[in-house]
């Protein structure tokens, strides 16, 4: 690994140890899904934060707004209160307060998490159950919330699989309450937070005055608006995608503008057994590990959205997926599979032109 960059309190100010430490992540981390690019002339302001389980950073061009930094901070604290607000591993967080009581009576939520609520609804029925907040039961069952993944017995799985539904969860817009109609039913937001908190995370700075910024949750979710200052315009950011093959490969690039960019995978986060690799994205209709997909990124209008739709698109598959997309044509995706030969990928590209959407060639 190459030493860590030394930079003057001149040269932090202005961005450019920002966009040197930038440059060293690139070369150094192998887990990166997606990226900034930088142009060797252009410097970056830098902030980061370990929140929700991961890395959550904000890029800014250096020297272009003055109270960049002021703004940048306050959306980094803005994701601390999120992560309090909606994580099933703090007691007495919002959604573990919904989880224990929304069995027995009507719980009324902060504004905010309803609207989130109501977004994950639609989306489960607009994907015809493959995307579901409710499925927490089954990440149990198969033991992925313990890191310690095993087929369950049928009975177990079974039972599982009945206290999981969308179509179970009561919302009241009048009163911004939540109920829930099935016993042991449960949420968790862990496939939709990172994305709500981008979200909010923008129209913090934009009602700062910033239009121009990238921000990211983990890598793995995405929000661009404006542009990159070595870049014209109509460009907004460059953002790399990995090749789920190859980690410390680059697939391809995308031009992300006013847009958000989530990937899904089960890279990391799987178990084999007799032979068969079980990865810890399930299907809520099935109660089982979805396959047959790498990976599944998505450009939606926001990350919450691209979040969600990105575990819908690796449970549905390409061709669902296009389906999806023809029907809400201000969605594009990059679906990727299995090749016919060992070691190769199936790329589907769903939505993107050749400027959106630039392969890395390969030697």
């Amino acid at each position: 690994m190459s030493a860590t960059p030394r930079s003057t309190r001149r040269e932090f100010l202005q961005g450019k140890a920002a966009a040197d430490a930038l440059v060293h992540s690139v070369d150094d981390c192998a887990s990166l899904e997606a990226l900034p690019h930088l142009a060797p002339e252009s410097y970056l302001l830098q902030l980061s934060r370990r929140a929700m389980a991961c890395k959550f950073e904000i890029f800014l061009n250096a020297g272009q707004y003055p109270r960049a930094t002021e703004a940048a901070l306050s959306a980094l604290d803005l994701v601390d209160r999120l992560e309090d607000q909606l994580s099933v591993y703090r007691e007495h967080s919002e959604v573990s307060r919904l989880n224990r009581r929304a069995a027995q009576e009507a719980v009324s939520v902060e504004a905010g998490l309803f609207v989130l609520l109501e977004q994950a609804v639609r989306i489960f029925n607009d994907t015809q159950g493959a995307y579901d907040i409710t499925a927490a039961p089954l990440s149990n069952v198969w033991g992925f919330t313990r890191r310690a993944g095993s087929v369950p017995a049928p009975d177990a799985l079974a039972k599982a699989a009945a206290r999981v539904g969308s179509q179970y969860l009561e919302l009241d817009g009048r009163s911004a309450s939540v109920r829930f109609l099935c016993p042991g039913l449960e949420i968790n937001l862990g496939s939709i937070g990172k994305g709500y908190a981008l979200d909010r995370c923008a129209e913090l700075l934009v009602a700062e005055g910033i239009n121009d910024f990238l921000l990211h949750g983990g890598n793995s979710s995405v929000l661009a608006r404006g542009a990159h200052a070595s870049l014209l315009p109509e460009q907004g950011w460059s953002v790399g995608v990995r090749d789920p093959l190859r980690p410390d490969h680059r697939l391809g690039q995308l031009q992300v503008k006013d847009r958000a960019l989530a990937t899904s995978g089960s890279g990391t986060q799987y178990f084999v057994h007799g032979g068969r690799r079980y990865g810890h994205i399930l299907d809520p209709r099935s109660g089982w590990p979805a396959e047959g997909i790498l990976s599944a990124s998505v450009l939606a209008p926001t990350a919450a959205e691209a979040d969600a739709l990105s575990t819908a698109f690796y449970v549905m598959g390409p061709e669902l997926a296009r389906e999806y997309c023809t029907r809400h044509p201000q969605l594009a995706a990059i679906i990727l599979c299995p090749g016919a030969r060992q070691g190769s990928l199936e790329q589907h590209v769903i939505g993107l032109d050749e400027q959106e959407w630039s392969e890395i060639a390969t030697g």
